[in-house]
């Protein structure tokens, strides 16, 4: 029997029992595209929210740079750069970097933390000038916004491979799981009326005919 153009099915049995299977299978389907699709829409606004997080915080490095290094120029022309590479080389911070989990978008993330030590002017005071003072003030605050920067894009770049991935999932269930099982569904309950139909006519058929054997 042909029911219509070629469909993109599975190759089952039609039985009652196989349509209760498929038809629970779309519902579920269906449910969890609903599902996903809230899910993407909700990780895209979060993912435009950090985009917009990491466009100001590269506008703050851009400005820092334009303050920190013309800070640096100043210093090495005053303090001359054989007695600032004399200063630098006492001079040592620590530095905390580890990951930290970030709950975003009902999920947890993984992110980076920079624990900056307290600014220090660890030369004697001597030995020290203005120029050396502003330049690593300058760029302490530069090495801030880096670090926040480099938080924000961690999280930034999780929220667009989860974007992608939960993407992908939405199209398989909107052009492959939810067609096959609505094309599944459609062929069965045709080949189910359609063998009623003739189970209908075949019991008209034997009634007829046993009616007319009873009068011969």
């Amino acid at each position: 029997m042909i029911y219509g153009k070629s469909m993109a099915r599975e190759q089952i049995a039609p039985t009652k029992s196989n349509l209760m299977r498929v038809k629970e299978r779309l519902v579920t389907a269906k449910e969890g595209y609903d599902l996903l699709e809230q899910k993407r829409e909700i990780l895209v606004m979060e993912l435009m929210r950090k985009v917009e997080q990491v466009k100001l915080l590269e506008r703050d490095l851009d400005q820092g740079v334009e303050t920190a290094y013309p800070c640096l120029k100043r210093m090495l022309i005053v303090v001359g750069r054989e007695r600032a590479d004399r200063l630098s080389r006492n001079i040592k911070y620590s530095f905390d970097l580890r990951e930290k989990r970030v709950a975003v978008a009902g999920m947890t993330l993984p992110s980076l933390e920079v624990r900056l030590p307290e600014v220090e002017l660890k030369y004697s005071p001597a030995n020290s000038f203005a120029e050396c003072d502003e330049t690593v003030l300058e760029f302490f605050k530069l090495l801030k916004i880096l670090t926040e920067l480099a938080a924000v894009r961690t999280i930034a770049w999780r929220l667009a491979r989860e974007v992608r991935k939960t993407q992908r999932r939405v199209n398989a269930l909107e052009k492959m799981v939810i067609p096959t099982a609505r094309d599944t569904k459609v062929y069965i309950e045709a080949a189910l009326e359609e063998k009623d139909r003739d189970a209908f006519f075949t019991s008209k058929l034997l009634k007829k005919k046993g009616v007319s054997g009873s009068n011969a």
